[in-house]
C-alpha cells in the first residue's frame, strides 16, 4: 500500500508516516521509482503508534516499548515498569496542571475578571466594550449601534483614535 492509502486508512498525515519511519517505528520498502510501499499490517501498527502517542509517550519511548507490545514473547516485567513510569510522569503533569488551574482561578476571582464584571471595559486608544459590541477591530473599525455596520474610528490630533 502506498503512503496516501495508509494515510487515508489511518487518518495519519503522510508527513507523520514519514516521521514514524524516520524514528524507526514503521518500516516500508521502496519501488524502483522511490515510492514507499507499506505492508497491510502497517494500518494496525500506525493505529497502535497513534494510541501510544495519545497516551503521552514520546517517539523514543514508543521505539523502546513497541517491540514488547507487538510481540507477546518479549513482554516482560520491564514493559510493565516502563509503562508504569510513564503513567507516573503523566499523573505528575496532571497534578501540575491542576495547581496551575487553581492559581489562575484564584487570580480570576481576586481581580474580578469574569462574566459578572464584563459590563463595561475601557480599551486603550478609545472605545468600550459592552458584551463585545463596540470594541475596535485591528483596522480601528467599530460597530455602529444604530446602523449595525462597521465604521472607521475617528482620528484626533497626532493620528490617535478619539473615543467614539
Amino acid at each position: 500500500m502506498r503512503i496516501g492509502d495508509l494515510s487515508a486508512a489511518t487518518g495519519a498525515s503522510a508527513r507523520s508516516l514519514r516521521y514514524y519511519e524516520e524514528q524507526g517505528l514503521l518500516a516500508s520498502t521502496r519501488t524502483v521509482g522511490g515510492q514507499r510501499l507499506y505492508p497491510a499490517t502497517a494500518v494496525d501498527r500506525v493505529t497502535l503508534i497513534q494510541s501510544l502517542l495519545a497516551a503521552g509517550l514520546n517517539s523514543t519511548t514508543i521505539n523502546d516499548v513497541l517491540p514488547c507490545i507487538t510481540d507477546e514473547t518479549l513482554r516482560t516485567p520491564w514493559l510493565a515498569g516502563r509503562l508504569r513510569d510513564e503513567l507516573t510522569r503523566v499523573e505528575s503533569q496532571i497534578e501540575a496542571l491542576h495547581r496551575t488551574r487553581d492559581i489562575l482561578s484564584g487570580l480570576v476571582t481576586e481581580y474580578g475578571v469574569g462574566p459578572e464584571s464584563l459590563g463595561r471595559i475601557r480599551f486603550p486608544g478609545g472605545g468600550e466594550d459592552r458584551a463585545g459590541d463596540r470594541r475596535p477591530d485591528r483596522a480601528g473599525r467599530r460597530r455602529d449601534r444604530q446602523r449595525g455596520e462597521l465604521v472607521a474610528a475617528r482620528r484626533g490630533r497626532g493620528g490617535r483614535r478619539d473615543p467614539p
